[in-house]
């Protein structure tokens, strides 16, 4: 077998279909569209989600939720994977290159799970309530 011997399964490719070509056809006259109305005149058609004039349903529903502008450039950080650095000032750089927050991110909050096992201090992150406490148990600090 080679490529210029494949063909489609025979039936699989439709012909197109003609309309308006005389009544023999099947559809001649109207052409399929009908008689009268919007849908059977040429350029006559309305937006997507229209009812005729009464209430669309994408406006008689209420808007529902939120999307953060703010949210985009918000990360998190486990202390664990603070932990699992050899570093010991973690600031927003060392993150970012270690890959542990995307690179957009400019506010990184630190949370607590897991646990420290060494004096670490961060530099402009913010720590959770919990965090600051299992950072200063371990001897580490927190600069803003």
């Amino acid at each position: 077998m080679r490529l210029n011997d494949i063909r489609p399964a025979r039936g699989a490719k439709r012909g197109r279909r003609r309309v308006g070509r005389g009544t023999g056809s099947g559809l001649g006259k109207t052409a399929g569209r009908g008689h009268k109305g919007q849908k059977s005149r040429s350029g006559g058609y309305h937006k997507v989600g229209f009812e005729g004039g009464q209430m669309p349903l994408q406006r008689r529903l209420p808007k529902r939720g939120f999307r953060s502008r703010r949210g985009r450039y918000s990360a998190e950080v486990r202390l664990q994977a603070i932990d699992r650095l050899k570093e010991d000032v973690v600031d927003l750089e060392v993150l970012k290159r270690h890959d542990l927050v995307p690179r957009v991110a400019r506010r990184v909050k630190v949370i607590l799970s897991g646990e420290l096992t060494r004096p670490v201090t961060l530099k402009g992150l913010v720590p959770t309530r919990g965090a600051r406490a299992a950072l200063e148990k371990a001897g580490g600090k927190v600069e803003d």
